[in-house]
């Protein structure tokens, strides 16, 4: 039974809790209780924890009913206790407001991944997860054949959910913290140089594409696509843009009508949007396409909305057309599934080629990452002339590719 007592000294304001543990001690501890009746209560919840501590009946979810109960009772408030799975979906919610459709999507797949690998422990109290879940989870990312950077990327994603938790007062440490970086041992992606850009534009003029099923396509078709890839790899030279970002661009992102001709491409929820001048070159070839009908339409209808997997190999079909030598970085691992081989050369290279080129011919590194990276909108919406020029004259540095 237990009973609350105060102080014999008057060394504390605080009414004591006397109860008896589950392996038979007498415990006298502190209620931080000032009314004799909200400490009976917290006593006795005490007193009910180690009752059940000693039947072996003591779950994590009743204590957190318990200890529920107790706090309501005293303070009028619940206790708001998050498991995994309820943290992390809060967790993703809060970013999908807050972040860019792809950072939120990257936080997303990280936590249903963890979830996953806990399977029924994610009804666990997040506090209950360690640094050996941690690990746990990164070997078991590992031994899918995925690389140190990737795994690196893992933890920071995660460690910014439990640091987030960690701020709201629902654990007391990050078990994020205690795991080290792997290090980076693997060979960097390449870059393309100018002659097998060159290679490349002269080996899509002549590319006959295959039908999804197999058999020719018709001749109109195989234009449409010559024509699409060539404007493509243009774009990715010339710009520095992903995969999927190029091959959805539509005519209401070009601006040809200005003095200084601008490509601007909308960032997702962030309301960041990316500015670039567009080469001579890149000028041509989008001048001599064909009217739209709207400016809704996209400059590569044949390439949009498609699989980014499927535009990769199809452009590794390409490569292999222009006689580019390739390399493997990484093997696939011989016990991973969904593990994959990487190439040094892909359609990502010709981004490096644009910010490796701009490095060469001495474009600061500042103005490399405007042409590249992300700006508030409002910031661009400020952009002058001149500074245009400046972006105009870094972008003036890159060579001239497919020029008969």
């Amino acid at each position: 039974m237990a009973i609350v007592v105060r102080d014999s000294r008057n060394r504390s304001p605080f009414w004591y809790a006397c109860y008896t543990t589950s392996d038979g001690r007498r415990l006298k501890k502190s209620t931080k209780e000032t009314n004799q009746a909200k400490a009976k209560l917290v006593a006795d919840a005490l007193q009910s924890a180690e009752n059940m501590a000693a039947e072996r009946t003591l779950t994590a979810i009743r204590t957190r009913d318990l200890l529920s109960d107790v706090l309501q009772r005293v303070s009028g408030e619940k206790l708001h206790v998050f498991t995994v799975e309820q943290w992390f979906d809060h967790f993703v919610k809060q970013k999908q407001k807050s972040r860019a459709d792809k950072t939120a999507l990257r936080h997303e797949q990280m936590m249903k991944e963890f979830v996953g690998f806990l399977d029924h422990r994610a009804r666990l109290n997040i506090a209950a997860i360690s640094s050996k879940d941690i690990t746990g989870f990164r070997d078991h990312r590992q031994s899918r054949g995925l690389a140190p950077s990737t795994l690196n990327t893992d933890m920071t994603v995660l460690s910014a959910a439990f640091n987030a938790a960690l701020r709201q007062g629902h654990i007391r440490v990050n078990p994020c913290l205690a795991i080290e970086s792997l290090k980076d041992k693997t060979q960097r992606k390449g870059v393309f140089t100018l002659e097998q850009v060159t290679a490349i534009l002269g080996a899509i003029e002549d590319m006959e594409f295959a039908a999804p099923r197999g058999g020719k396509l018709p001749k109109d078709r195989n234009e449409a696509l010559r024509r699409d890839w060539k404007g493509l790899v243009l774009v990715a030279f010339y710009s520095g843009l992903r995969l999927g970002d190029a091959a959805n661009l539509r005519f209401k992102h070009i601006d040809l009508v200005s003095e200084i001709k601008t490509l601007r491409l909308d960032q997702g929820k962030t309301g960041a949007e990316i500015v670039i001048v567009i080469h001579p070159v890149l000028e041509d070839y989008l001048l001599s396409l064909s009217a739209p009908k709207t400016d809704e339409a996209f400059i590569f209808p044949t390439l949009a909305q498609r699989n980014i997997a499927a535009l990769s190999k199809a452009f590794g079909k390409i490569m292999e057309r222009a006689h580019i030598e390739q390399r493997v970085i990484r093997e696939k691992s011989e016990s991973s599934e969904s593990g994959r081989k990487v190439f040094a050369l892909s359609f990502h290279s010709l981004r490096h080629s644009f910010t490796s080129i701009l490095a060469n011919a001495g474009v600061p590194e500042e103005t490399r990452m405007e042409l590249t990276g992300h700006k508030e909108r409002a910031v661009h919406q400020r952009y002058t002339h001149r500074e245009l020029q400046r972006l105009a004259d870094a972008i003036g540095t890159l060579p001239r590719v497919g020029d008969k």
